[in-house]
């Protein structure tokens, strides 16, 4: 653009500043309109350069604008970064197959770890054989036929199990006699001889709050005291029960023989031997308790083995009481070995039994086998 071109730029834009001054004399002054639109004739040439200049420049090269700037340190740690190349299209990227057969990875080989661990599997045939050898739940030994163990040797000499063999049932050193006696005092209940259904008994209360037949009262008191005045200590743990507390005695030790592994009619038949079935308990009658040593109350085997139980088996004919399930008579009784269970039959039947060696079921048969055959 020349200059004369310019200067006629110029004295239009004076001209029409005029005109546009003299539309709006109080808002602007015509020398800033002039000065405003001679800017805007200025900038017009630049912006069509720069527009001309954009659309000449190759899309591609475009793209590289389209970026950050960064300081030529950065550059230089960029241009050091390995280039990237992604194969395959980012939309559906291709999957890398490991083949587990190939040579150059035999160590994956996921499977073969847990195919060497053997878990063994319980047999099915050990389940009865595990019945069998459930311990009994409850207290009291379900094998009287073992052997006990030997009581530590004491400095005094006390009753041994030989000592005490006529009161556990070994055969008889003597005759009985048979003295008369009163029915109640040979009354038999066992499991096949219930208690009569009309027996009546009076009880009375002991220190402790148990109960006993009356007329069993005094002799057992003594029986009790004499066995503390030899320095020991016996304790009453069960004595007169009723039909009730017989009944739930001899239902709990079913239920517990069951949760064992015994069928119902196996439990029936175990628990029999070790709690009455109720009616056939003596405990019902008011004439049995059971005593066991206060420094040992379970109802185990073991409890032949106090020296309280040793004291009672040499010295319980002398207060009318005898052992009621001596040691292997449970077939004869049928009820196991009981160490601790005592029956009141008065003084003089307790010695005949204790001096006949006998089962309370064999001497019982034997007197009526003997008194019959007298009388015939």
């Amino acid at each position: 653009m020349n200059i004369m071109a310019q200067a006629a730029i110029i004295f239009g834009v004076c001209l029409i500043s005029e005109g546009i001054a003299a539309l709006l004399p109080l808002a602007f002054p015509a020398s800033v309109i002039a000065l405003l639109l001679l800017m805007a004739l200025l900038l017009l040439p630049t912006a069509a350069s720069a527009q001309s200049l954009y659309k000449a420049t190759d899309p591609e090269d475009r793209a590289d604008l389209n970026v950050r700037l960064v300081s030529p340190q950065e550059k230089t740690r960029l241009s050091k970064m390995p280039e990237l190349t992604v194969a395959g299209s980012l939309a559906a990227p291709e999957l890398i197959t490991i083949d587990p057969q190939e040579p150059r990875m035999p160590e994956i080989a996921v499977a073969a770890p847990v195919r060497s661990v053997v878990i063994p599997d319980p047999s099915p045939k050990e389940t009865p054989e595990r019945a069998v050898v459930i311990p009994d739940p409850s207290p009291r030994e379900k094998t009287p036929e073992e052997t006990p163990e030997k009581a530590p040797a004491a400095p005094a000499p006390e009753p041994k199990p030989e000592d005490t063999a006529a009161a556990a049932g070994a055969p008889a050193s003597k005759t009985p006699s048979f003295p008369e006696a009163e029915d109640w005092q040979i009354l038999l209940v066992n499991p096949w001889n219930e208690m009569p259904e009309d027996y009546e008994v009076t009880l009375k209360a002991l220190s402790d709050g148990m109960k006993v037949d009356e007329r069993a009262y005094d002799d057992l008191n003594a029986m009790l005291q004499a066995c503390r005045d030899a320095g020991l200590r016996p304790k009453i743990c069960s004595a007169y029960r009723t039909m009730s507390k017989q009944t739930y005695l001899y239902n709990n030790k079913i239920s517990r023989l069951m949760n064992a592994g015994y069928g119902k009619a196996a439990a029936r038949k175990e628990a029999g031997r070790w709690v009455a079935r109720p009616g056939t308990s003596e405990h019902q009658l008011g004439l049995a308790v059971d005593i066991v040593s206060s420094s040992y109350q379970s109802l185990t085997k073991k409890q032949e083995q106090t020296k309280e139980q040793k004291w009672l088996m040499e010295h319980c004919w002398e207060y009318g009481f005898i052992l009621r399930y001596p040691n292997s008579k449970s077939e004869i009784t049928g009820i196991g070995y009981e160490p601790w269970h005592y029956r009141y039959v008065g003084r003089e039947v307790a010695l005949d039994v204790r001096e006949s060696g006998l089962c309370f079921e064999e001497y019982l048969l034997l007197r009526q086998e003997t008194l019959s055959a007298n009388r015939a």
